[in-house]
C-alpha cells in the first residue's frame, strides 16, 4: 500500500463521504437495508450510486480508487458488486498520522 496514493484517494469529498456511510452502514443505507442483503457482506454499489446522486461511472470509478488504495473491499456475488471499509487499512493510516 502507497501512503502517498492513499492521501490522493482521500482528497475527494466524494470518496471521503462514501468512507463515512461505509463506517455505519445500517444508519447511511437504512432505506436500502431490505434490498441490501446481508450487510455483513458490505453495501451493494447501486445503493451507494442512489444515495450520492452521482453518475453510475463516478460512484465505479470512486470505489475503484477506494478499493486500489485498500480503504475498501469488494466481495462480489451474482452480478453484484458490495463494498465494505477495510477497517485494518483505516487504522495503519490512522497509525501512520499518529507519527508525523
Amino acid at each position: 500500500m502507497d501512503d502517498v496514493e492513499i492521501f490522493k484517494a482521500l482528497g475527494n469529498k466524494n470518496r471521503l463521504q462514501i468512507l463515512t456511510w461505509l463506517k455505519d452502514p445500517e444508519q447511511h443505507f437504512i432505506d436500502y437495508m431490505p434490498a441490501c442483503g446481508d450487510i455483513d457482506v458490505g453495501v451493494c454499489v447501486g445503493h451507494i450510486h442512489k444515495k450520492s446522486g452521482l453518475t453510475q461511472s463516478t460512484i465505479s470509478e470512486y470505489l475503484s480508487v477506494l478499493h486500489r488504495v485498500g480503504l475498501v473491499s469488494a466481495t462480489r456475488i451474482g452480478q453484484w458488486t458490495y463494498y465494505k471499509r477495510n477497517e485494518e487499512t483505516i487504522a495503519r493510516l490512522g497509525n501512520l498520522m499518529n507519527t508525523l
